[in-house]
């Protein structure tokens, strides 16, 4: 087999150019509000710090989430071309998947750097110290990077005897194990990595927003509460949205029209959370904002 077929929404074809513009729209909302956000991280000092630090690989790994899917999916709404070679289709994989693993550890290390804050202030400093932020970092790029070379590896050895169409608008894992006739082996190696990058991850985030409820509840006055409250809750949303989103894609229950709620859902996960990502950030987060204004206020009297 030298090619795939992708098959984005073959159930509206007549609303091709709508969608077409609907998802240019979300993709340079996307593009255009994380780079914002590094930008903001990079030049305003007060940002200088662990949260913000993480903050800014997390735009950076939204925008390869946005870009390794919707500018291919676009080019096939408006072209009607829909062979991709094997490999772009598996270079594809191997991007989004680096996405999402690193995007999945980013958040539980920005969950912890939370827990940290709120739990234990006066250690914050020699906990979340920056050499120990650009190890974390790293360790995250280079888990994410492993971890997908690993699992595209694994998914170029599969046999596609089914069918070489793939009912998806990008290169999914799911999509082509559905079409593949030799998976019984790579269903355990997706099985225990998304058990390992996964759950574990998700696990980390739990407990510690659990802990931080706890401490948040215990503090008597309610200015204090909310205070406390508020240094999270842009993050727990995105952590909701992101983990809520990859629930509905993977783990849904099979239905009469799985194929259709599976791009759909998909799109929510892998174009819409990346785009919401900096429109929670500075829209519910005072030092983004009052970063983004300073920044303007300084070009405004140059």
């Amino acid at each position: 087999m030298n090619d795939f077929q992708i098959l984005a929404f073959p159930n509206r074809v007549e609303k091709y150019n709508f969608m077409t513009i609907m998802f240019l729209l979300i993709y340079l909302i996307g593009v255009m509000g994380n780079v914002v956000i590094i930008t903001a991280v990079l030049v305003d000092s007060h940002l200088h710090t662990p949260m913000y630090l993480f903050l800014c690989n997390l735009s950076s790994v939204d925008i390869i989430f946005t870009t390794v899917t919707l500018p291919k999916l676009m080019d096939i709404l408006l072209s009607g071309k829909t062979l991709v070679s094997v490999t772009q289709c598996f270079t594809q994989l191997y991007f989004y998947l680096f996405a999402a693993g690193t995007e999945d550890i980013l958040l539980s290390w920005m969950a912890y750097d939370r827990y940290v804050a709120i739990c234990s202030p006066l250690h914050y400093q020699l906990i979340m110290n920056k050499r120990k932020c650009v190890l974390l970092l790293s360790g995250t790029w280079m888990c994410g990077c492993v971890n997908a070379l690993f699992l595209t590896l694994s998914a170029s050895q599969l046999i596609f005897c089914h069918s070489k169409k793939i009912h998806h608008f990008f290169c999914d894992i799911k999509a082509l194990q559905k079409i593949s006739c030799n998976n019984a082996n790579f269903y355990i190696i997706v099985y225990v990595e998304s058990t390992v990058l996964g759950i574990c991850p998700f696990l980390l985030s739990l407990t510690s927003y659990i802990k931080i409820i706890m401490v948040i509840l215990s503090i008597k006055s309610q200015s204090g509460r909310r205070k406390a409250f508020s240094t999270c809750t842009s993050h727990l949303t995105v952590l909701m949205i992101f983990y809520g989103m990859g629930m509905c894609m993977y783990i849904n229950p099979p239905a009469r029209n799985a194929e259709e709620q599976d791009q759909v859902f998909s799109v929510l996960y892998a174009a819409v959370t990346p785009m919401l990502n900096p429109l929670i950030y500075s829209l519910r987060n005072k030092e983004v904002k009052g970063a983004l204004g300073r920044i303007i206020g300084k070009k405004a009297c140059v």
